[in-house]
Protein backbone atom coordinates (compact mmCIF):
# COMPACT_ATOMS: atom_id res chain seq x y z
CA UNK A 1 0.00 0.00 0.00
CA UNK A 2 1.45 3.58 -0.70
CA UNK A 3 1.38 6.08 1.90
CA UNK A 4 1.15 9.71 1.12
CA UNK A 5 3.82 11.92 2.73
CA UNK A 6 2.35 14.62 4.90
CA UNK A 7 2.98 17.84 6.50
CA UNK A 8 1.50 19.93 9.16
CA UNK A 9 2.08 23.23 9.09
CA UNK A 10 0.35 25.44 12.30
CA UNK A 11 1.36 27.63 14.06
CA UNK A 12 -1.05 26.59 16.84
CA UNK A 13 0.86 23.27 19.29
CA UNK A 14 -3.37 22.19 19.94
CA UNK A 15 -3.83 22.46 16.46
CA UNK A 16 -0.92 20.09 15.26
CA UNK A 17 -2.32 17.85 18.06
CA UNK A 18 -5.65 17.26 17.04
CA UNK A 19 -4.19 16.64 13.24
CA UNK A 20 -1.31 14.58 13.99
CA UNK A 21 -4.17 12.26 15.57
CA UNK A 22 -6.41 12.58 13.33
CA UNK A 23 -3.52 11.59 11.03
CA UNK A 24 -2.16 8.55 12.95
CA UNK A 25 -6.35 6.67 12.32
CA UNK A 26 -5.40 6.60 8.71
CA UNK A 27 -3.15 4.55 6.87
CA UNK A 28 -3.10 5.58 3.83
CA UNK A 29 -1.30 9.01 5.28
CA UNK A 30 2.40 9.09 6.69
CA UNK A 31 3.47 12.35 9.09
CA UNK A 32 6.69 13.33 7.49
CA UNK A 33 6.82 16.42 10.06
CA UNK A 34 5.27 19.37 11.86
CA UNK A 35 5.89 23.16 11.50
CA UNK A 36 5.07 26.23 12.83
CA UNK A 37 5.52 28.58 9.99
CA UNK A 38 6.44 28.93 6.39
CA UNK A 39 10.40 29.13 7.14
CA UNK A 40 10.21 25.65 8.40
CA UNK A 41 7.80 24.05 6.13
CA UNK A 42 9.89 25.58 3.09
CA UNK A 43 13.19 23.80 3.75
CA UNK A 44 10.86 20.77 4.46
CA UNK A 45 9.51 21.19 1.18
CA UNK A 46 13.00 21.46 -0.61
CA UNK A 47 14.50 18.30 1.60
CA UNK A 48 11.68 15.88 1.78
CA UNK A 49 9.16 14.25 -0.81
CA UNK A 50 5.91 15.91 0.64
CA UNK A 51 2.83 14.66 -1.17
CA UNK A 52 0.08 16.49 1.05
CA UNK A 53 0.02 19.52 3.47
CA UNK A 54 -2.13 20.62 5.75
CA UNK A 55 -2.11 24.37 6.03
CA UNK A 56 -2.98 26.72 8.18
CA UNK A 57 -3.67 30.53 7.03
CA UNK A 58 -2.72 32.71 9.92
CA UNK A 59 1.16 32.03 11.00
CA UNK A 60 4.11 33.96 11.93
CA UNK A 61 6.66 35.12 9.14
CA UNK A 62 3.77 34.67 5.97
CA UNK A 63 0.41 33.93 5.82
CA UNK A 64 -0.42 30.22 4.35
CA UNK A 65 -2.22 31.71 1.75
CA UNK A 66 0.65 33.98 0.41
CA UNK A 67 2.67 30.80 1.16
CA UNK A 68 0.96 28.86 -0.92
CA UNK A 69 0.86 31.11 -4.33
CA UNK A 70 4.72 31.16 -3.50
CA UNK A 71 5.42 28.08 -4.47
CA UNK A 72 5.96 27.25 -8.25
CA UNK A 73 5.20 23.23 -7.68
CA UNK A 74 3.09 22.13 -4.67
CA UNK A 75 2.13 18.68 -3.18
CA UNK A 76 -1.87 18.45 -2.96
CA UNK A 77 -2.98 20.62 0.20
CA UNK A 78 -6.20 21.17 2.73
CA UNK A 79 -6.44 24.44 4.26
CA UNK A 80 -6.99 24.07 7.92
CA UNK A 81 -8.51 27.54 9.65
CA UNK A 82 -10.56 29.24 12.17
CA UNK A 83 -11.12 32.16 9.55
CA UNK A 84 -14.06 31.09 6.59
CA UNK A 85 -13.40 34.30 4.83
CA UNK A 86 -10.24 32.73 2.60
CA UNK A 87 -12.55 30.19 1.41
CA UNK A 88 -12.33 31.33 -2.17
CA UNK A 89 -8.92 32.64 -1.85
CA UNK A 90 -8.29 29.19 -1.13
CA UNK A 91 -10.05 27.10 -4.24
CA UNK A 92 -8.79 29.46 -6.51
CA UNK A 93 -5.28 27.82 -5.56
CA UNK A 94 -7.00 24.78 -6.45
CA UNK A 95 -6.64 23.07 -2.81
CA UNK A 96 -8.40 20.27 -2.12
CA UNK A 97 -10.60 20.94 0.46
CA UNK A 98 -10.99 24.11 2.97
CA UNK A 99 -11.30 22.81 6.77
CA UNK A 100 -12.68 25.67 9.13
CA UNK A 101 -11.71 24.65 12.97
CA UNK A 102 -12.48 23.26 14.97
CA UNK A 103 -12.82 20.07 12.98
CA UNK A 104 -14.40 17.03 13.56
CA UNK A 105 -12.90 13.89 12.63
CA UNK A 106 -15.26 13.03 9.89
CA UNK A 107 -15.04 16.09 8.22
CA UNK A 108 -11.41 15.19 8.02
CA UNK A 109 -11.74 12.18 6.66
CA UNK A 110 -13.80 13.49 3.66
CA UNK A 111 -10.76 15.34 2.98
CA UNK A 112 -8.46 12.94 2.98
CA UNK A 113 -10.62 10.33 0.77
CA UNK A 114 -10.89 13.60 -1.56
CA UNK A 115 -6.71 14.21 -1.38
CA UNK A 116 -6.43 10.22 -1.79
CA UNK A 117 -8.82 10.00 -4.71
CA UNK A 118 -6.67 13.30 -6.45
CA UNK A 119 -3.94 12.06 -6.00
CA UNK A 120 -4.19 8.86 -7.58
CA UNK A 121 -5.97 10.67 -11.13
CA UNK A 122 -3.12 13.47 -10.32
CA UNK A 123 -0.06 12.55 -8.66
CA UNK A 124 1.93 15.72 -8.93
CA UNK A 125 -0.11 18.93 -9.00
CA UNK A 126 1.54 21.97 -10.42
CA UNK A 127 1.31 25.36 -9.02
CA UNK A 128 2.76 26.98 -12.20
CA UNK A 129 -1.02 26.74 -13.63
CA UNK A 130 -2.50 28.84 -10.78
CA UNK A 131 -5.15 31.65 -12.58
CA UNK A 132 -3.55 34.22 -10.48
CA UNK A 133 0.07 35.43 -11.58
CA UNK A 134 2.61 35.05 -9.27
CA UNK A 135 5.45 37.72 -9.65
CA UNK A 136 7.15 37.03 -7.19
CA UNK A 137 9.48 34.28 -5.05
CA UNK A 138 10.33 33.62 -1.23
CA UNK A 139 14.03 32.66 -0.20
CA UNK A 140 15.52 31.72 2.68
CA UNK A 141 18.77 34.02 3.96
CA UNK A 142 19.51 34.04 7.06
CA UNK A 143 17.23 32.04 8.85
CA UNK A 144 13.89 33.43 7.85
CA UNK A 145 12.57 33.90 4.35
CA UNK A 146 12.75 37.18 2.31
CA UNK A 147 9.86 37.81 -0.15
CA UNK A 148 11.56 38.97 -3.60
CA UNK A 149 9.68 40.13 -6.56
CA UNK A 150 11.05 39.13 -10.07
CA UNK A 151 11.22 42.64 -11.55
CA UNK A 152 13.39 43.86 -8.79
CA UNK A 153 16.21 41.49 -9.67
CA UNK A 154 18.95 42.31 -11.66
CA UNK A 155 20.98 39.35 -11.99
CA UNK A 156 22.15 35.86 -10.11
CA UNK A 157 25.41 34.22 -9.78
CA UNK A 158 25.74 31.22 -8.66
CA UNK A 159 28.90 30.00 -6.66
CA UNK A 160 29.87 26.72 -5.40
CA UNK A 161 27.49 26.07 -2.63
CA UNK A 162 25.10 28.86 -2.67
CA UNK A 163 23.46 31.32 -4.93
CA UNK A 164 23.93 35.41 -5.00
CA UNK A 165 20.41 37.49 -5.91
CA UNK A 166 21.68 40.98 -6.54
CA UNK A 167 19.10 43.71 -6.18
CA UNK A 168 20.59 47.44 -6.70
CA UNK A 169 22.65 48.05 -4.24
CA UNK A 170 21.76 44.48 -2.27
CA UNK A 171 22.92 41.47 -2.22
CA UNK A 172 20.79 38.39 -0.86
CA UNK A 173 22.82 35.02 -0.24
CA UNK A 174 20.90 31.77 -0.35
CA UNK A 175 21.56 27.79 -0.31
CA UNK A 176 19.37 27.51 -3.70
CA UNK A 177 20.89 26.10 -6.74
CA UNK A 178 21.05 27.75 -10.30
CA UNK A 179 19.47 24.99 -11.31
CA UNK A 180 15.99 25.90 -9.14
CA UNK A 181 16.19 29.49 -9.95
CA UNK A 182 16.08 28.70 -13.84
CA UNK A 183 13.16 26.42 -12.81
CA UNK A 184 11.11 29.19 -10.88
CA UNK A 185 12.18 32.29 -12.64
CA UNK A 186 9.93 33.55 -15.30
CA UNK A 187 11.00 32.06 -18.24
CA UNK A 188 9.70 35.05 -20.70
CA UNK A 189 11.74 37.68 -18.38
CA UNK A 190 15.00 35.71 -17.05
CA UNK A 191 17.99 33.82 -19.37
CA UNK A 192 21.00 32.16 -18.36
CA UNK A 193 23.63 33.71 -19.92
CA UNK A 194 26.61 31.28 -18.28
CA UNK A 195 26.99 28.19 -16.35
CA UNK A 196 27.04 30.96 -13.39
CA UNK A 197 25.04 33.48 -14.44
CA UNK A 198 21.00 33.89 -14.84
CA UNK A 199 19.83 37.95 -16.07
CA UNK A 200 16.59 39.58 -16.02
CA UNK A 201 16.74 40.55 -19.46
CA UNK A 202 14.88 44.01 -18.31
CA UNK A 203 18.39 44.60 -16.68
CA UNK A 204 20.46 44.39 -19.80
CA UNK A 205 22.47 47.74 -21.01
CA UNK A 206 24.34 46.48 -23.56
CA UNK A 207 26.08 43.20 -25.39
CA UNK A 208 29.36 43.13 -26.74
CA UNK A 209 31.29 40.48 -27.84
CA UNK A 210 31.63 37.49 -25.15
CA UNK A 211 29.91 40.08 -22.17
CA UNK A 212 26.65 41.85 -21.77
CA UNK A 213 26.17 45.00 -18.90
CA UNK A 214 23.97 44.84 -16.23
CA UNK A 215 23.16 47.73 -14.26
CA UNK A 216 26.88 48.32 -13.28
CA UNK A 217 28.39 45.26 -13.38
CA UNK A 218 29.75 43.39 -16.80
CA UNK A 219 28.94 39.85 -16.91
CA UNK A 220 30.67 36.90 -18.99
CA UNK A 221 28.71 35.08 -21.87
CA UNK A 222 29.24 31.22 -21.93
CA UNK A 223 30.08 29.83 -25.14
CA UNK A 224 27.40 27.30 -25.36
CA UNK A 225 24.89 29.82 -24.05
CA UNK A 226 25.38 32.90 -26.42
CA UNK A 227 23.66 31.38 -29.39
CA UNK A 228 20.22 31.18 -27.26
CA UNK A 229 21.14 35.05 -25.72
CA UNK A 230 21.24 36.59 -29.03
CA UNK A 231 18.20 35.07 -31.01
CA UNK A 232 16.13 35.74 -27.36
CA UNK A 233 17.18 39.60 -27.42
CA UNK A 234 17.24 40.00 -31.43
CA UNK A 235 13.03 38.64 -31.00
Amino acid sequence: MIKLKCIIIDDEPLAQEVLERYLGNIRELELVRKCSNALEAFEVLHTEHIDLMFLDISMPVISGIDFLRSLRKAPSVIITTAYPDYAIQGYELDVVDYLVKPISLERFMKSVNKAIDRTKINPAPNFENKPSRVDYMFVKSDQKLIKIKFSDIDYIEGMKDYVKIFIGEKMIVTLHTMKYFEGSLPSNEFIRIHKSYIVNVEAIKTVSGNELEVRKSRLPIGSSFKENLMKYISG
